[in-house]
């Protein structure tokens, strides 16, 4: 895959990462980081800038997103009428999106750039449930694009002249990001937990003092008979 985009986008320049990189949003079987890395590589051949390809990647990657967000906004849930539609978020990865919208938040809009078989999904039904505006869902995407775009973008150009290097490096940064949000995740979890915990410490405590001051009310309209 690396050494067919490679190539392509040698031949096509600039606007081919960008097309596959909005094409990636739309939940084509391409790997995005590793789309970044090819415009990296031709970059470190001098093929290109590489500054203005992580411009480019940057402009690409929030462009797909925001057009899948912006189609769920748009059309809400009459989009899930069309049968491409219906492929990409059927009813259990619907089901499954909605359940970490509930658990997460908006938060989830940051995680969905790095699970590339949930983001477009997770994009396409916040833009769907009416409760994102479109600047929340650019700031929680943008931020974690400036993560992701130029670590593939620079890395790219920094191996490439050596691809095993490249390759496994690669390898090393997708574990090491998944673990990350797998730490992550259940600190979010855990964290969660905890909260709830001390809502119901409260609320027991709260009650525990209305039933002592009924109680004590009960006793002394005794007393005053």
């Amino acid at each position: 895959m690396l050494t067919f985009l490679e190539q392509f986008f040698i031949q096509f320049g600039y606007w081919a990462v960008f097309l596959v990189l909005v094409l990636c949003g739309f939940g084509i079987p391409i790997p995005e980081d590793v789309t970044l890395v090819a415009g990296g590589v031709i970059s470190g051949l001098g093929y290109t800038n590489v500054h203005i390809m992580f411009a480019v990647g940057m402009s690409g990657v929030l462009v797909g997103d925001g057009i899948m967000f912006m189609l769920g906004k748009h059309f809400g849930s009459d989009i899930l009428k069309f049968r491409l539609v219906r492929r990409l978020l059927n009813p259990k990865r619907y089901a499954q999106v909605q359940q970490k919208f509930d658990r997460y938040g908006n938060r989830v809009l940051f995680v969905a750039r790095f699970l590339p078989g949930l983001r477009s999904p997770i994009f396409l039904t916040a833009g769907m449930s009416g409760k994102v505006s479109f600047w929340q869902w650019l700031l929680m995407d943008g931020v974690a694009a400036l993560v992701s775009v130029p670590l593939w973008v620079y890395l790219g150009s920094f191996g490439a002249e050596n691809k095993d290097w490249l390759m496994r490096k690669v390898h090393q940064f997708q574990h090491g990001l998944f673990f990350a949000l797998a730490v992550g995740a259940a600190f979010i979890c855990w964290y969660g937990w905890r909260k709830r915990q001390k809502l119901v410490s409260r609320k027991n405590a709260l009650l525990e003092k209305r039933r002592q001051r009924r109680l004590l009310r009960q006793q002394q309209e005794q007393n005053d008979k």
